[in-house]
């Protein structure tokens, strides 16, 4: 095993984090105190764990599915969680007395979303692409609900709609980042849990049952604690693409393909890259800020293309 490489990425990625909230403009008015702690700092812990937490499911579902293109996307955890989301703006729903009823929307709706699809895979009759084919339904179904309710809305609505549609870490104060760790700590750690299950993955379904893993129950398991992590992260900081699909190909790429190493890897990888995504939004243009949904996509789509041209050897 690569640890020497292991440990080097960890460095990198440590610095990136710690670096981050001291990247842009200058520190040096009366508010640089409030700037760098309840700016700064909430925003690069929020990115952290928003990052880890969907790269971590993107290669657990990547495992599982035995597909490449497989992320939380896929199975419509997203595209639920930006619906609900979406309602809540239009409907003009208020943030209630403790919990901002917008994210519990979302969340709401990424959680039903995904358990329709988990019910799918549980049912033992479905194979690995009807349960992929089924989540691509569901995402294309409800992305055309969401277009339809922004063209029955007034501008003010829609305009907020989709600036939360291309996600954003900002955050004042520490609420949000108390708010998402226990759901990114749990999912992440789940997942951890299943690491040994999720290896014999890698040589199919069968090879894995034959090694006593209950492929039905890993994988329903999966897809149920990816909605609970990946359904918090787009609830509070919108839909983000390309972390969950991108970070793990890199990380196999850099890393290897064991499964022990890529998804605790993918954990760190998808924290660091966030980060440096979210650093970028804020200092790309002085005095204005890019939607980090931009940054990933901007970054994402390029290095997809690149891995899909390269020859694989994983």
């Amino acid at each position: 095993m690569n640890y020497g490489k292991n440990i080097s990425v960890s460095l990198i990625v440590l610095i990136l984090l710690v670096a981050s909230p001291w990247i842009g403009p200058e520190l040096s008015t009366a508010h640089s105190d409030f700037v760098f702690w309840q700016l700064r700092i909430p925003r690069m812990l929020m990115a952290a764990m928003v990052g880890a937490t969907l790269a971590t499911c993107g290669a657990a579902y990547q495992t599982i599915f035995a597909n490449p293109l497989a992320t939380p996307s896929t199975v419509g955890t997203t595209a639920g969680a930006s619906l609900g989301a979406l309602l809540a703006v239009l409907f003009g729903v208020k943030s209630g007395l403790t919990l901002p009823l917008i994210p519990l929307w979302a969340f709401s709706g990424a959680l039903v979303v995904t358990f329709m699809v988990a019910w799918i895979a549980s049912s033992g009759r479905a194979r690995v692409n009807d349960v992929l084919l089924a989540g691509i339904a569901i995402t294309l179904a409800t992305g055309a609900i969401s277009t339809g309710l922004q063209l029955q809305a007034d501008m003010t609505s829609t305009f907020e709609a989709i600036r939360w549609s291309l996600g954003n870490i900002s955050q004042v104060g520490y609420q949000g980042v108390l708010l998402m760790l226990p759901f990114s700590f749990v999912s992440v750690t789940i997942i951890f849990s299943q690491i040994r299950a999720l290896d014999s993955f890698v040589l199919g379904e069968d090879k894995a049952h034959s090694q006593g893993v209950s492929v039905t129950k890993v994988r329903t398991l999966t897809l149920g604690i990816g909605a609970l992590g990946v359904g918090a992260s787009v609830a509070w900081c919108g839909p983000i693409a390309f972390v969950g699909l991108i970070v793990p190909h890199l990380t196999r790429l850099w890393l290897g393909s064991s499964r022990r190493i890529l998804i605790p890897m993918s954990a760190i990888c998808g924290a660091g890259f966030l980060v440096l995504c979210d650093t970028l939004a804020r200092i790309l243009l002085p005095g204005r800020e890019l939607p980090v949904g931009v940054i990933t996509a901007g970054i994402g789509a390029p290095l997809l293309v690149w891995f899909i041209a390269k020859p694989q050897n994983t």
